[in-house]
């Protein structure tokens, strides 16, 4: 048998090796693919976009959820009651806000904080991490259960320990109006401080020792080396972060309507849309309209700093 030795001879057999070894999709293989691929597009369509679109629709229809033939159109009449005759709408627009500063102004710096001393290496760090981690792990309706046994009036533990339990002077937490919405935010940073720990002992995982040290050399100390290296090396991380806490506080709803419905002092803009398009009372066209407002606003500054955020890093 002879050998070719023909140097362009085994150039083109080179070349050609990697062609055959290309092999085109079977029929099985298309029909995985198209299930892959076809299957969670035919989920998301059915569970987010046609719900959403019809969302949309009915906020501008009249119509009280029994019969089709009962829906009327009303052009932007619901929007305009919203907005002009509909009590409970501005007060929820800033209990939302005040829910957004309080998640961003106190939660999320907590939970940087108890990811920065978990970092440290101490003692029993898995222990903390734990502990701090399990309200996650709770669903918000829980967690406002918990936390209605803790504001009890009579018999909840806070009374208890400021001794004015079972007495005139115990403060109701969830039934006064002026201090309850404060109350609920309490247990909602319990269990956003701990999601935020997470994320964040991640982010200081993965920075780059060598940062640390090149700062250490500059003679930088511990609060100079996180605030201007370690922490704006964690921006991706920061994104997420800030992407979670503003739609945390935009669907804020387990809590307030385990508590008391969401009305007295707890109006949010996702309570309203329950009250309008479940119960006896429903308004679909009044509900529908609250909704698309939630998601116009939730949307909005999403958008715009992921906009930006991608945007700068394309520039870098």
């Amino acid at each position: 048998m002879s050998v070719s030795t023909n140097p362009s001879a085994r150039g083109r057999q080179a070349a050609a090796a990697p062609a055959r070894r290309v092999r085109r999709l079977s029929g099985r293989d298309k029909v995985v693919l198209g299930m892959m691929v076809g299957v969670p597009t035919l989920i998301q369509l059915v569970l987010v976009w046609i719900p959403t679109l019809m969302s949309i629709g009915l906020s501008f229809t009249r119509w009280n959820g029994l019969e089709l033939t009962d829906i009327k159109p009303a052009g932007v009449e619901n929007y305009q009651f919203i907005a002009q005759d509909y009590p409970p709408f501005w007060p929820a627009m800033q209990h939302n806000v005040l829910w957004l500063a309080f998640l961003a102004l106190v939660a999320t710096p907590l939970g940087l904080l108890l990811a920065v001393l978990l970092d440290q290496n101490i003692r029993g760090t898995r222990i903390y991490q734990s502990i701090f981690f399990a309200p996650v792990m709770l669903s918000l309706a829980l967690i406002g259960i918990i936390w209605q046994l803790f504001y009890n009036r009579d018999s909840g533990l806070l009374n208890f320990l400021l001794g004015t339990a079972g007495t005139p002077q115990a403060v109701d937490w969830f039934g006064d109006s002026s201090v309850n919405i404060w109350a609920a935010l309490f247990a909602a940073t319990w269990r956003h401080a701990g999601y935020v720990m997470i994320l964040y002992l991640a982010g200081l995982k993965g920075v780059d020792p060598t940062l640390r040290e090149a700062a250490q050399i500059d003679g930088a100390n511990a609060v100079q080396t996180f605030f201007r290296v370690i922490f704006p090396a964690m921006r991706p991380v920061n994104v997420i972060i800030i992407v979670i806490t503003v739609i945390e506080s935009l669907r804020a709803f387990d809590i307030v309507y385990v508590i008391n419905r969401g009305t007295n002092g707890l109006e949010l803009i996702s309570a309203l849309v329950i009250q309008n398009l479940v119960g006896e009372g429903q308004v679909i066209g009044i509900g529908s309209a609250l909704a698309v407002i939630l998601l116009v606003i939730s949307l909005i500054p999403i958008t715009f700093y992921l906009s930006r955020a991608f945007g700068k890093d394309k520039e870098a």
